[in-house]
């Protein structure tokens, strides 16, 4: 963690957001949502490729040691949304709670969130959590977890306090 609060890491998955055929206005999204969390130190769009976004996951945890990283992208049903099952292979433990929240938060918006397989969990003492490649669907599900991320971080990070209130 820095001085002026948690390292953060946004991670586009897009096809065609890597060819340079859309602009990645969800990674925008979150990086304004974050910004009173912390810093977006790492920022990339890649291709919906499992063995790229491992090898990001990874290298952004564990050799650039971020304390959060958002991916945005991929957690839907097509045969290239492959977010979560990258993200299952990195993570030691899952947060169930965070992606079942979001999912129920999107559910009053549209019945399309029940296809949602974004998962949240813990590599090391870092988080990350898949949200949806829309922004619409990016502020409607970071907004549910935002006021839990800080607390989450913290005890990550070993803070000692009682969890109170």
């Amino acid at each position: 963690m820095s001085q002026r609060g948690f390292s953060i890491g946004v991670l586009t998955l897009s096809d065609k957001g890597a060819r340079g055929e859309r602009e990645d206005v969800s990674g925008q999204v979150l990086r304004e949502m974050v910004a009173g969390l912390g810093e977006v130190t790492h920022y990339q769009v890649v291709p919906d490729d499992v063995e790229t976004i491992v090898k990001i996951l990874v290298e952004w945890i564990d050799t650039e040691r971020l304390d959060l990283v958002l991916t945005t992208g991929g957690t839907g049903l097509s045969p290239r949304d492959v977010t979560p099952e990258a993200t299952a292979r990195v993570l030691d433990w899952e947060i169930p709670g965070m992606a079942e929240a979001m999912r129920m938060a999107s559910l009053q918006h549209t019945p399309h969130a029940m296809l949602s397989r974004a998962k949240a969990g813990v590599r090391g003492r870092a988080m990350i959590i898949n949200l949806p490649g829309s922004p619409k669907g990016v502020r409607e599900n970071l907004a549910v977890v935002l006021p839990a991320l800080e607390h989450g971080l913290r005890k990550l990070q070993g803070d000692p306090a009682d969890c109170a209130g």
